[in-house]
């Protein structure tokens, strides 16, 4: 593995997005899901010492204590792949759905761009489902209208395909492996990925042992994947999202807070989501909004303590994000050892708990 690794008097330490490479090898990216959830392995770093333990993912019970707070991403992700021809010539097509404007008005990411300029008409679903082209937005993607008979979220259903990330060839076998069990509310066109670990058992086996469960919502969007084009990670324009904090929630991570016990994010969509919607204080109340936050060492954390997590992409604002919780170092040495130990990354991965545990 290769670390970029400045000296230590840098002050452009962190501030570079070449700081955060690491070489991985093609064959540690999982393609398909375990078939128990909670077998994954999970690596166990102290984010102040840097000590490493190796377990299974079940045992993150064990780290967790009484009156602390686990903040899990709510969020369903829709088979928003849609695979149809052009109504004209014929021609294969794919749009993926990103967000929804108004009714049956979506913004969409379309493939080929060329054969779908403003006008284009495409049909799916031997005609299930038929979609014209409105317009052309930000960044080259499209308004799209819809139209079908029924309800869109069924036709949907029906016709669309998980949209898995880039990285993952295999064809998912079952649309569930790549949904929480405790997803509630559609909207994400990616999976909070570190929740994927975690069995409704386990969920139970947690709250019985006096741990709070805080649902949040985060819908994720395909800027979670894009790649940071830019040298100096100042200039990184991050994606936006939006997010729903209720009442409930916000009161659970609050008496965490206020008692002196751990909010824990499972995921860097948790953790975004109740940092932007904290005060200075680190107080939280209800809200829905619309964030931009960009995470990255320096960062000063009002509300986050620990983080469970996958292994994300090299030079990604997410390895940023915990770097700005555990460390730099820390965290590409953790990535460095689970290389050498076989674990497998990104969405269908192992997890790592960055904690402040002594280990």
């Amino acid at each position: 593995m290769t670390i970029t690794n400045k000296g230590a008097n840098d002050p452009n330490l962190g501030l570079r997005t070449s700081d955060y490479y690491f070489d991985l090898p093609e064959e540690l990216i999982a393609q398909d899901p375990l078939p128990a959830r909670d077998d994954a392995k999970l690596l166990v770093m102290n984010k102040k010492t840097g000590n490493i333990e190796h377990k299974i993912f079940h045992d993150i019970i064990d780290y967790l204590k009484p009156g602390d707070c686990l903040v899990l991403n709510d969020t369903k992700v829709i088979p928003a792949r849609l695979l149809g021809t052009k109504k004209d010539t014929g021609a294969a097509v794919e749009i993926l759905l990103l967000k929804r404007r108004e009714n049956d008005i979506w913004e969409t990411l379309v493939k080929p761009g060329k054969k779908l300029r403003p006008g284009a008409e495409v049909t799916f679903g031997e005609g299930l489902l038929n979609a014209k082209i409105l317009d052309i937005v930000e960044e080259g993607n499209r308004l799209v209208q819809f139209s079908y008979e029924g309800i869109f979220e069924e036709v949907l259903d029906k016709l669309g395909e998980m949209p898995l990330p880039p990285y993952i060839t295999h064809k998912l076998q079952d649309k569930n492996m790549y949904q929480t069990v405790y997803a509630k509310y559609e909207g994400s066109a990616a999976a909070p990925t570190a929740g994927l670990h975690f069995t409704n058992d386990l969920l139970k086996k947690i709250q019985d042992k006096g741990i709070d469960l805080a649902y949040v919502t985060l819908h994720v969007g395909l800027g979670t994947f894009r790649p940071v084009k830019v040298t100096n990670v100042l200039e990184h324009h991050m994606h936006t999202e939006w997010y729903q904090v209720n009442a409930e929630a916000a009161e659970k991570i609050n008496k965490a807070k206020e008692s002196g016990h751990r909010v824990i994010c499972v995921g860097t969509t948790s953790c975004r989501t109740i940092e932007s919607a904290a005060d200075e204080n680190g107080h939280i109340e209800p809200c829905a909004d619309n964030t931009s936050i960009f995470i990255y060492p320096g960062y000063n954390f009002k509300v986050t303590d620990c983080l469970i997590t996958n292994f994300h992409l090299p030079e990604s604002t997410l390895v940023m994000l915990v770097s700005a919780l555990a460390g730099r170092e820390n965290v590409l040495n953790a990535y460095e050892e689970a290389i050498s130990k076989r674990y497998r990354f990104f969405s269908f991965g192992d997890a790592c708990f960055f904690t402040d545990d002594e280990i």
